[in-house]
């Protein structure tokens, strides 16, 4: 692994080297494999820090000194590792999903477990395994706390009730209790009962600041002090549009998630919106304190904010030396060291150390994408034919005139999600076989606003597929792009997007391949309503329906902007992949959509990958997904060579 150590002043010249030529395609799997290092923690001390490394699939826990000395490491294997945190200087917490079929569902479940390593006595404890009365699997982390000389965490968990021999409580009518887990022994306590949806605040004294709760039939969301008495803040949200997002910046303030991000001071109910120049996306709270340092503001990029100085300026010196890309992701309780990641223009992702004014690049998330094969990302805009301002991010090709060229169309999913400025390694393999990629945030994406978003209430496969081809139209219209030769490819709703753009759509594209896509509205609206029970209230049906812009199930509306229903229109070559652990979009959307390809005797190939969920967790896979999206691309639309 490459080392550099370098003052500020002439860091960012290290990424100004720019292609030539055309490099050499590299190996798929150099785009599809797991990034070599993820989720990278120092610890309160700024001593030590923690990483996840990866080979191939198997992942290891790795803790180092700053001067890069391994202090310990241990085997993950093909855990699905989704964070690791720091509770003080000797405890690490690692968070793993798993998929799971219970006995008492059809369907399979992603259930996320928390492992406690104690890094002196060696320990590992998995948060409720020794307790027969809670299922084994966390719903909800809510920080850690050292009490009387003992580190605790609080999580929550689902406490069993037996029934007739089967756990009739991890049914939709169960909600997750509120634990407090000893990180050493594993003994749990219990610290709050949930009658319905709960979230907590819990201060650095193990005690509760603040819960939410939300109703599911009525659509009511509350907001509480302390741990009981009369809601403070009620409001009538049926999609649950709203949440409690922790901590405010001091003691005795809360963070609710809504419209207008807004502190409440529990204790006076006086509550104001934060002091930020922009929309927020997500908020940062400090890993030791708990409260609120700083925030993620939305747009074409990732935009941090913070509210402590000494991180602020921390950020802007990063900025000034590594570009607008660096983003600060922990840091020592005192601020004197800090980790940093860059990503974007020919940075396939940097990790680095800030420690004084010397920046020290530690690791690379991708060490087998030279520079010059990573293609130039730009945000650009567009306007759809009603008038609607889109953005995009449009990838061109590494080292190819940027006329003409070939385009991969590439939604997201969600739809309420948004691709932003940084290295996207999907977009990235089809940039490095010739194409220029086109990343629309249609309305309906989430990092423009709550208008923006709601934008695209009723118009799935109306103009938030229209939106997506206006983009390529304008690509055409400047000359960047040959519109001849155009396919799109998606995953999850932009795999719908996908399908549509084939069905609901005509002559535009010459193939699409759909990965874990959707492809009959009514049946996911079904399998969505029996996942709860059969109870159409519950906030994810209404969800999927004001998006969908219909009012019931079996709404004949959707049919129209059904691909499997419209199979016999499509006017390319599909390809369909899904991964059989898919607890997201059932398979049986793909299977369906092949089924009425066939029949209609139009061309379709699919893959199924094996031991895979919906957000490509693992390396093989995700580099067979890759690989045969690649391949089918170029068989249908050949790039230049």
């Amino acid at each position: 692994m490459r080392t550099l150590i370098a003052g500020f002043a002439g860091c960012f010249l290290l990424w100004t080297a720019v292609a030539a030529a055309p490099p050499n395609p590299l190996e798929i799997s150099a785009y599809g494999g797991l990034p070599a290092i993820d989720f990278m923690q120092l610890a309160p001390s700024g001593a030590r820090l923690a990483l996840v490394s990866v080979s191939g699939d198997v992942r290891s826990l790795v803790v180092k000194d700053l001067a890069g000395a391994v202090l310990f490491t241990g085997p993950l294997g093909a855990a699905k590792v989704r964070d690791i945190a720091w509770a003080g200087d000797d405890h690490l917490l690692v968070s793993a999903s798993q998929t799971q079929r219970l006995d008492v569902s059809d369907d399979s479940q992603e259930f996320t477990h928390v492992i406690a390593l104690n890094l002196t006595t060696k320990k590992l404890v998995t948060v409720f395994a020794n307790r027969e009365d809670i299922f084994s699997a966390v719903f909800g982390d809510y920080g850690t706390a050292e009490i009387g000389g003992r580190w605790y965490g609080f999580f929550g968990g689902v406490t069993l009730n037996k029934t007739r021999g089967f756990d009739a409580s991890l049914s939709s009518k169960s909600y997750p209790d509120l634990y407090r887990v000893d990180l050493d022994t594993g003994r749990s306590e219990l610290v709050d009962r949930a009658r319905q949806r709960r979230d907590w605040v819990i201060d650095r004294s193990g005690a509760i600041v603040a819960y939410s709760e939300y109703d599911d039939k009525s659509g009511e969301w509350s907001l509480y002090a302390g741990a009981g008495g009369a809601p403070l803040f009620t409001s009538r949200e049926p999609t649950h549009d709203i949440a409690l997002a922790g901590a405010g910046r001091t003691s005795g303030t809360a963070i609710v998630d809504a419209a207008t991000d807004e502190e409440w001071a529990l204790a006076t109910k006086a509550h104001a919106q934060l002091p930020v120049d922009g929309r927020i996306g997500s908020f940062i709270h400090d890993p030791v304190s708990g409260y609120l340092v700083g925030v993620v503001l939305e747009g074409d990029r990732r935009d941090q904010t913070f509210f402590d100085p000494v991180l602020q300026a921390k950020l802007g010196g990063l900025r000034k030396a590594l570009g607008a890309s660096a983003s600060l992701i922990s840091w020592s309780s005192d601020g004197k060291q800090v980790i940093a990641l860059t990503d974007g223009g020919s940075d396939p992702g940097t990790y680095w150390l800030l420690n004084g004014k010397e920046a020290k690049a530690l690791a690379y998330a991708y060490p087998g994408i030279p520079d010059a094969n990573v293609g130039d990302a730009k945000a650009i805009e567009y306007h759809a034919a009603d008038g609607l301002v889109i953005h995009a991010i449009l990838t061109l090709p590494p080292g190819r005139d940027p006329r003409r060229l070939p385009l991969v169309v590439l939604p997201h999913g969600g739809p309420e999600g948004h691709d932003a400025l940084g290295f996207d390694w999907w977009a990235q393999a089809f940039a490095g076989r010739g194409y220029a990629v086109l990343q629309p945030n249609f309305r309906g994406s989430d990092n423009y606003g709550k208008e923006f978003r709601d934008a695209g209430f009723g118009e799935w496969g109306h103009k938030m597929q229209t939106d997506i081809s206006d983009g390529v139209a304008e690509l055409a219209r400047q000359g960047l792009v040959d519109p001849a030769r155009a396919c799109i490819v998606g995953g999850s709703y932009g795999g719908y997007a996908a399908l549509a753009g084939v069905t609901v759509q005509h002559g535009l594209y010459r193939c699409a391949v759909s990965v874990a896509g959707l492809s009959d509205l009514n049946h996911m609206l079904n399998w969505e309503t029996r996942l709860e029970s059969g109870d159409a209230r519950n906030p994810a049906t209404r969800y999927w329906r004001q998006f969908m812009g219909v009012k019931k199930d079996g709404d004949p509306a959707l049919r129209v902007i059904s691909p499997a229903q419209l199979a016999a229109q499509a006017d390319a070559p599909v390809l369909l992949i899904y991964g059989v652990d898919d607890t997201v979009v059932p398979i049986k959307q793909s299977q369906m959509m092949e089924q009425a390809l066939k029949a209609a005797g139009k061309p379709v190939e699919t893959v199924v990958l094996k031991g895979e969920d919906h957000w490509l967790s693992r390396g093989e896979t995700r580099t067979a997904m890759l690989r045969a999206a690649v391949r089918f691309v170029e068989a249908n639309n050949p790039p230049d060579r």
